[in-house]
Parts: C-alpha cells; sequence; structure tokens
C-alpha cells in the first residue's frame, strides 16, 4: 500500500506517527529549498535517514532560450545565451561566438587584442563562479563565514566586469568577431589591483575550510563517484577530475589559444566532495596565473573584425549612461555619412547572413564542457542553436552519489556538482 504525507514544517512526529509500518516514505526536496541551487525538486526515498532512490525533477526555470535564438540575429543572440548559466555568462557567449565565427569561416581572422580579452574575461569569470560554488556549499553545510568572505571577493571582481561591460553579469559582452568594446582606460589598473590583493583573501577563504575537522566530517568520503561511474554518465569539469582524470578542454583542445598559457590542470583521487572542493580553490589560482600573462600579452590593436560586413555594433564606448555608440560614430552616421548610416540601419536591424551548415564548438566552462551546436539555414537568424550543459549532465550524478547515504549527505553532493538551473532548463 502506498500513502502520502504532506509536511508542513514541524509536524515530523506525528508523520512519522502515522507513517510506521510503512517501510518507505518519499520526500520531495526543492523546488524552493535553501540548498538545491536555485529551483530544482530531489525526489528523495528514504529508509530512516538513508536514501534508498533519489531522483531530480527539473524544468522549474525553463526561459526557452534556445528556441529564442531562433527568432534573433546572430549577434542578439548573444543577449540570450548569456542568461543560461547566469554564474558563468562570459562562457556562454564566449562558446556561442566561437561557434558563429567557425560557421562563417574567420576563426582565424578575430584579432589577437580581442582573444586575449576573452581569455582575460572568462577566467574572471571562472573564479567568480567557483567562489559562489565554495561560498554557498559553506553555507549549505553550516560554514556561514566562508559564504561571507566569498561573497565579499566575488564583488571585487564584478566591480571590474562593470567597469568593463557597464555591467555586473549577463554582459553579452563578447560578439561574434569580437568583443562589445575595448577595455576602457581604468580597467588595467584594476585588474593588476586584484592580482594584487585577491590571492591573501582566496588563502583565507580557503584556510576556514581545509582541514577544518567538522568540514573535512561533511565531505571527505561523502557523495563518491570513481572515474567509471563519471565516463558512464558523461561527467566532465571538477567531478571528473576529482577522480584523477586530467582531462580540461583547455589543454585537449584548445582554443582561444589556450595552448600558449602556461597553468596547472588540477586533479585530486578523493573521488568525493572534498576533493571537488579543493580542485575549485587551487583552480582559482590557475585561473589569477593565466589572468597575469593575459595582461602581459594585451598589445595594441582593434578588437572586432576589420569587415564591416560583420563588424556590428561599429564603435561602442562606455559612458556615463552604459554601453552605446560612441559620439565619433553617431557623428559620422547621423551627419557625415548616408552610407554609413544605411549600413548601420541594415546590420542592425537585419544582422548579417551566415552560410549553411552546422558546428559543434566546446569551451572548458566552470562546471565542465560547454557544448555549442550551431546550425545555419543561410539566412540571418540561427536555424537551431542548442547547447550541452554541464549542470545539466552532471545532475545526472546525483543518484549514484547519493543513494545509499545520508540524506544530510544529499546536500554535500549536490553542493559539490555546483549545479546552475539556468544552464540546465535554458
Amino acid at each position: 500500500m502506498t500513502a502520502s504525507y504532506t509536511a508542513m514544517g514541524s509536524d515530523w512526529d506525528e508523520i512519522a506517527a502515522e507513517a510506521v509500518g510503512h517501510e518507505r516514505i518519499v520526500v520531495n526536496m526543492g523546488p524552493q529549498h535553501p540548498s538545491t541551487h536555485g529551483v530544482l525538486r530531489l525526489i528523495l526515498e528514504l529508509d530512516g535517514e538513508t536514501v534508498t532512490e533519489a531522483r531530480c525533477g527539473i524544468g522549474f526555470l525553463h526561459t526557452g532560450i534556445e528556441k529564442n535564438l531562433e527568432f534573433r540575429t546572430w549577434t542578439q543572440g548573444t543577449t540570450f545565451v548569456t542568461r543560461m548559466d547566469y554564474l558563468a555568462p562570459l562562457f556562454n557567449e564566449t562558446a556561442y561566438c566561437l561557434a558563429v565565427e567557425k560557421l562563417l569561416g574567420i576563426t582565424d581572422e578575430i584579432p589577437e587584442r580581442a582573444t586575449v580579452i576573452r581569455v582575460l574575461m572568462m577566467e574572471l569569470n571562472r573564479v567568480t563562479s567557483d567562489l559562489v560554488a565554495l561560498a554557498t556549499g559553506g553555507m549549505e553545510l553550516g560554514a556561514v563565514s566562508p559564504m561571507l568572505k566569498g561573497f565579499e571577493i566575488r564583488e571585487q571582481i564584478l566591480n571590474v566586469f562593470e567597469t568593463i561591460t557597464g555591467l555586473r553579469m549577463n554582459h553579452a559582452y563578447i560578439r561574434p568577431g569580437g568583443v562589445a568594446a575595448d577595455l576602457p582606460d581604468d580597467a588595467l589598473p584594476q585588474i593588476r589591483e586584484l592580482l594584487r590583493t585577491l590571492p591573501p583573501q582566496l588563502d583565507s577563504m580557503a584556510g576556514m575550510l581545509t582541514g577544518n575537522p567538522i568540514w573535512m566530517a561533511r565531505t571527505k568520503d561523502v557523495g563518491y563517484l570513481d572515474l567509471t561511474g563519471a565516463m558512464a554518465l558523461g561527467i566532465t569539469g571538477p567531478v571528473l577530475r576529482s577522480t584523477g582524470l586530467p582531462h580540461d578542454l583547455r589543454r585537449s583542445e584548445p582554443y582561444c589559444g589556450y595552448e600558449d598559457y602556461e597553468f596547472d590542470v588540477i586533479t585530486d583521487t578523493g573521488c568525493d566532495c572534498y576533493g571537488r572542493y579543493l580542485i575549485r580553490v587551487h583552480e582559482m589560482t590557475q585561473s589569477l596565473r593565466i589572468v597575469e600573462q593575459c595582461l602581459d600579452r594585451l598589445a595594441p590593436g582593434p578588437v572586432m573584425i576589420d569587415d564591416a560586413r560583420l563588424g556590428w555594433p561599429a564603435d561602442l564606448t562606455v559612458g556615463p549612461d552604459g554601453l552605446g555608440n560612441s559620439r565619433a560614430h553617431i557623428a559620422e552616421i547621423m551627419g557625415e555619412s548616408m552610407e554609413s548610416l544605411i549600413h548601420h540601419f541594415k546590420l542592425v536591424t537585419e544582422g548579417f547572413a551566415v552560410p549553411a551548415g552546422q558546428v559543434a564548438v566546446s569551451v572548458e566552462a566552470p562546471r565542465g564542457e560547454l557544448l555549442v551546436h550551431a546550425v545555419s539555414d543561410g539566412g540571418t537568424r540561427p536555424y537551431r542553436v542548442h547547447f550541452r550543459d554541464p549542470s545539466f549532465t552532471n545532475l545526472q550524478a546525483v543518484a549514484a552519489m547519493c543513494e545509499g547515504g545520508m540524506v544530510s549527505d544529499v546536500i554535500a553532493a549536490v553542493a559539490s556538482i555546483d549545479p546552475v538551473m539556468g544552464g540546465v532548463d535554458r
């Protein structure tokens, strides 16, 4: 016989009394729950406090982004994709733009300065994403101080993003052909100051958890998933590297010139939540190492492809009211050149045509392999764009990590996966 119970808070004793005689009890954890990293629903079948079955329920944050892309120009697509994994917007933008550029056949024509800026922004974004993973994971297991410290550090990097793109999240800064605007004059000093002040702050945050006996008791040998299981489920990112496999697309399939940067692929052999925590801690140090190399590589030059048919918008600057066309460009199209005005109007309203074909491009996002499959029918709008988001794939590991463990271990396991539901539902 199957029975269901609705818990309204503070009535577990009554439910337990009624449930006597039933072997299993099913608990819905979420979709509104502080430990599910967004609107994720976990259906847990329990035998006492032991999880006998764990299933994921998704779709509560569906935005229809992939479908919306079919009704926008290729450039406008960046405004949509940046909102998928909202903790790693610059990776969404880069993967999408690399796919569009591959369809256009202009991959090798992207200005060097634009490529270096892309790498710089992605690695700073990787740090902010990992900080949220560690901060929220700490909070969910009762470590409030690392949470406060993590978000405090993240705010400093978001200030730099705001200086460069005009926004702290959802930037739409990386565009097909390059980036929307060059780095403003005050960006480089801010980044150099970050490189000076962030390492001791990151060490301070990690010092609260690494070796902490309570933290280790909650994460060591918890959420176990070995290499065989990870490969069978298609898991990537820190969860895969915690099995000892040094798989990182920046090394195995380099893009954006990553083959020319010096950095270490961080791995661990614990196959558990603690190993994934350690990987993210050391990964942030390697990202700052790459950012420092980016500053040394930033030679003067254009940041958008020198092709008037593709370089949209024409000339953006960050002004007091945000990102917009420069005064010089406005003066030209409004008062000097009718041809420039017509070209600008058609490029913005119609967009550029992309040759028919299909491509698949992958980047190493903070949560794992982010793949874009883009299809063009030769028009000015995508025929189909599909994202293989690592959060969606990695969530398949919830059952393998949690079944047979305690309810409290579910919190640690989900936190170590660090899913972002905006990327899962799309």
